[in-house]
């Protein structure tokens, strides 16, 4: 089966809860999981494994300071995933528009028809 290079990407920002640890770290920058798990409704450790998948997907890194393990997002790549979204939206913007005009060439041929 053909994977998509994005494909870890999608999956790892699919998940809500993982969505709002990014959102955590973006308006907060850098911090630790129990940091982090201090204010979402999970715990610590659900908090460390959407880390990992995060950072498994190029979106957050680490670094140790001490004994703590601060996370942060790599920018580059948030940068990257907001473009890739963005073709995606546009992508789908003009299939869309394409088949509502399809849809309406169609519409106004059944109602010629009908008429005659």
């Amino acid at each position: 089966m053909r994977t998509e290079p994005d494909d870890q990407l999608w999956s790892a920002i699919a998940e809500p809860s993982r969505r709002r640890v990014l959102d955590l770290l973006v308006s907060g920058g850098e911090a630790t999981a129990s940091v982090l798990a201090e204010q979402v409704p999970f715990t610590r450790q659900a908090v460390s494994k959407h880390l990992v998948a995060l950072e498994e997907a190029g979106l957050v890194s680490r670094r140790k300071q001490g004994r703590d393990v601060l996370f942060r997002v790599e920018s580059s790549r948030l940068d990257q995933a907001t473009r890739a979204m963005s073709d995606v939206a546009t992508r789908w913007d003009r299939r869309l528009a394409s088949i509502k005009g399809l849809a309406e060439a169609a519409h106004v041929e059944a109602k010629g028809r009908s008429r005659r």
